[in-house]
C-alpha cells in the first residue's frame, strides 16, 4: 500500500494510489536489461556510468533503484537472492524507499515545502549539491550512487556540472541516468557510459502490470484495461492514464471526429477546441496529441497501396500540425486554433482525395 505522503509530496510521474519506482520490488519484462546489470554485478566490472535509454512510464526508474537496491543491501555480492532481486523488508531497501539511504541521491524535480509549484528544470546547485555525495566519505562502504530521473529535465549547466564527474569519476561511483530520448543528450555524456535502451512493453506485460497494482488501485474492468494497454504504446503509466475515465473519453471523441474529417461536425470540434485550452487541460492536451498522431500512423499503413501522392498530403498534415503544436507549447499559444487548423487541414486534405 502507498505511504502516507504530504499534500505537498509530488515527483514527477506519480500516479494516483501508486507505489513509486523506488518503493516497489516489482518490475515486469526488460530480462536482458536486468540481466545486463546483473552479469555486470557478478562480474566485478560494472562501467561507472549507464544511460538507461526508453519511453516514459516503461520501467526505466524501476529498473534504476532495483540496481542501486542490490549493490547497497548485497556491497559484497554474497547474498542468495537471484537476479537483482533484494527483499523489501530489507533495511537497505527500507531507506532507498525513504531516500535516506546514505550512498544513494536522486536527482529529480522535487517541490519543497517552501515551494509553491514544482520545479521545471533541474538546476545546476541541485546537481552540486547531489555530488557533494562523491566529495565525501561519509556512509556505509561500497558503491556510491546517483539516479538522475530524467536526463531531459537537467538544464544546460547542470547537464555540464554531471558531465565533469562523469569525465573523472571518484572509484565506487555509480550514475544511472534516465532519458525517455538518448539521442538528445549531450553527445559527451554519451560517450562516457554505456547505453541500454528500453522497449515498450507488449500490451499483455502492460496488463499484467495495471493489474497487479494492490490496493487502493481500483482493479480496472477487464474490456477497460484491454483498451487502455492496446492504446498505451508500451507504457504503463499511459495505461493508467487511459483508464481515466476523462481521458478515455477524450481519447474517444478525438478519434470518433478524425474518422470524420471529411465531414466536420464544428460544433463538436470547438466544444473539443475549449476543453484542451483550459490552463489545467495539459494532460488531457498531451493525450489528444498522442491520438492523432496515432490515427494518421494508423490511416497511413491503412491505405498504404494508394498512390504515394494521396499519403503526401497527409503526412504534410500531420507535420504542419506538429510543428504548429510545438510552437504553441514553446510561445504559450491559445491552442485553439491549432486544433480548428488541424481538422480544417484533414478536410481538406480528404476533399481532394
Amino acid at each position: 500500500m502507498p505511504p502516507e505522503r504530504a499534500p505537498d509530496d509530488f515527483e514527477p510521474g506519480d500516479l494516483p494510489g501508486l507505489l513509486r519506482p523506488r518503493e516497489t520490488g516489482r518490475l515486469v519484462g526488460h530480462d536482458a536489461a536486468e540481466a545486463a546489470f546483473a552479469e555486470a554485478i557478478r562480474s566485478g566490472q560494472m562501467h561507472h556510468a549507464w544511460v538507461v535509454g526508453g519511453p516514459p512510464g516503461i520501467g526505466k526508474a524501476t529498473l534504476a533503484y532495483r540496481v542501486a537496491r542490490r549493490l547497497l543491501a548485497d556491497p559484497e555480492g554474497t547474498a542468495p537472492w537471484p537476479g537483482l532481486d533484494v527483499p523489501m523488508d530489507h533495511p537497505a531497501a527500507k531507506k532507498i524507499a525513504a531516500l535516506s539511504h546514505p550512498n544513494l541521491v536522486a536527482l529529480r524535480r522535487h517541490r519543497v515545502p517552501t515551494a509553491k509549484t514544482l520545479p521545471t528544470r533541474i538546476s545546476v546547485d541541485a546537481v552540486r549539491k547531489a555530488l557533494e555525495l562523491f566529495a565525501s566519505t561519509a556512509g556505509t562502504l561500497g558503491y556510491r550512487i546517483c539516479i538522475v530521473d530524467s536526463a531531459e529535465d537537467l538544464n544546460a549547466n547542470a547537464a555540464n556540472a554531471l558531465l565533469k564527474v562523469l569525465e573523472e569519476p571518484p572509484p565506487s561511483a555509480l550514475f544511472l541516468i534516465l532519458a525517455h530520448a538518448p539521442g538528445r543528450l549531450l553527445p559527451t555524456i554519451r560517450s562516457r557510459c554505456r547505453m541500454l535502451s528500453l522497449r515498450p512493453l507488449p500490451a499483455g506485460e502492460v496488463r499484467e502490470v495495471v493489474a497487479g497494482f494492490p490496493a487502493p488501485f481500483p482493479a480496472p474492468d477487464a474490456d477497460a484495461l484491454a483498451r487502455a494497454a492496446a492504446l498505451s504504446e508500451g507504457s504503463v503509466a499511459r495505461a493508467v492514464a487511459m483508464l481515466d475515465p476523462a481521458t478515455a473519453g477524450l481519447v474517444a471523441e478525438v478519434e470518433t471526429l478524425l474518422a470524420r474529417a471529411h465531414a466536420p461536425d464544428w460544433s463538436r470540434i470547438l466544444k473539443l477546441a475549449d476543453k484542451l485550452a483550459g490552463r489545467d487541460a495539459d494532460p488531457l492536451y498531451e493525450t489528444a496529441l498522442d491520438t492523432v498522431f496515432r490515427f494518421v500512423a494508423a490511416e497511413i499503413d491503412r491505405r498504404k497501396a494508394e498512390p504515394p501522392h494521396r499519403l503526401a498530403a497527409l503526412v504534410e498534415v500531420c507535420d504542419k500540425f506538429a510543428r504548429a503544436a510545438r510552437e504553441a507549447a514553446i510561445y504559450n499559444l491559445d491552442r485553439r486554433p491549432l486544433v480548428l487548423s488541424l481538422f480544417a487541414d484533414l478536410a481538406g486534405t480528404a476533399r481532394a482525395a
